[in-house]
């Protein structure tokens, strides 16, 4: 016989697959990754119960949701859960709180395909307060060190590198400007922090105790760091990556043009880079109020241009005259405001091949 799984930490550590048996509504507004939704019940079939639950009590609904779920539809959604639990013996299932529902799936399991297998002590509640707790204790417990820098210095290049960085944007799927939406989409909230959560247990466990992440506002496009996290990192000692503008600006190109556009033809082909342009442009204009009229009209003129030859002839040469304007007149005066700010943080200044010495001696 199968104990049920209480040790939450060894779970997300392995990687242990797991089958999620909420209705795909709860899924949607949250999972964790590589997680299946096989679920008891279908969004309306869930309503109907709880309806049913809120009118007529407990009994009245387990007998109404049995009836839902009977006959063939008990049968296919059966053999979806035994060929999820034969492919996957090491894994396990829940529900949202390790109730009933996990318990029927986890039932039915044992006695009409003869399996035994897992299911989660309290269920997606228990496992998410787990990992939310793991956030909190590492802000708590572990150094923080900031990553700052003008825009396009590469920052999240030198993230990459580091064995203890906890990459924000990368969680989010978002490049964390004004610019920043990525042609994939962003993750959900509760989504972002199960994967950010999972990635700091998954460091601590390989011996870190000192985290490097980028400077960041409180939101990483729509998805919002945890508090603590964001309120420490508010006061962390910061290091301050420079570069060129030169090679800021090909980062940029390569980053925000030849690379996003690849990202939106590889989605959606042939619409791909129209969908790209409309990207660019909209973006540039979710930003005119703080350019003011004249500076986006122009930027907006050089942008229309570029992107015509890009469409025309592949060349992206054109792209760089608008990216360095907006560095110049946009970009680089905040982030000069920014840096004399914080100036009493920062504990190192250098380019990239400094700063990943100086950051790799501190870890």
């Amino acid at each position: 016989m199968v104990h049920d799984i209480t040790d939450f930490r060894e779970l997300f550590l392995n990687d242990r697959p797991m089958m999620d048996t909420r209705a795909p509504i709860e899924f949607l507004k949250g999972a964790f990754p590589g997680v299946l939704n096989l679920p008891l019940m279908t969004d309306h079939e869930r309503e109907r119960v709880g309806t049913c639950y809120k009118q007529q009590g407990q009994q009245a609904a387990v007998i109404l949701g049995h009836q839902l779920v009977s006959g063939q539809t008990r049968a296919e959604r059966l053999q979806a859960w035994a060929d999820f639990a034969r492919a996957n013996p090491e894994g396990c299932l829940y529900c949202f709180r390790g109730g009933m529902r996990s318990q029927i799936v986890q039932q039915w399991l044992k006695q009409d395909a003869g399996i035994d297998y897992p299911r989660v002590t309290g269920g997606y509640k228990a496992l998410r307060t787990f990992l939310i707790q793991t956030v909190d204790d590492a802000v708590e417990q572990c150094d923080l060190l900031v990553l700052g820098g003008m825009t396009g210095t590469g920052k999240t290049d030198v993230l990459v590198q580091l064995d203890n960085a906890l990459d924000l944007e990368g969680h989010a799927n978002h490049r964390g400007s004004s610019f920043g939406k990525r042609a994939t989409g962003q993750p959900t909230n509760i989504d972002f922090e199960n994967r950010l959560a999972i990635d700091v247990l998954k460091k601590r466990a390989n011996g870190h105790q000192q985290f490097v992440l980028e400077d960041e506002s409180r939101t990483v496009g729509s998805c919002a760091l945890p508090l603590p996290l964001y309120q420490r990192m508010q006061n962390a000692p910061m290091v301050w990556l420079e570069d060129s503008l030169e090679s800021r600006v090909e980062r940029i190109l390569r980053d925000y043009v030849v690379e996003l556009n690849a990202e939106f033809i590889d989605k959606n082909g042939e619409h791909g880079f129209a969908l790209f342009s409309r990207r660019l442009l909209d973006s540039l204009s979710n930003i005119q109020r703080r350019l003011g009229g004249e500076r986006y009209q122009r930027l907006q003129a050089v942008m229309e241009a570029a992107l015509g030859e890009q469409a025309s002839c592949g060349s992206v040469d054109l792209h760089r005259v608008w990216i360095e304007a907006l560095l110049r007149e946009y970009y680089d005066p905040m982030y000069a405001f920014q840096r004399e700010k914080k100036g009493a943080r920062i504990a190192f200044a250098g380019d990239q091949a400094a700063v990943l010495a100086y950051l790799r001696q501190q870890g």
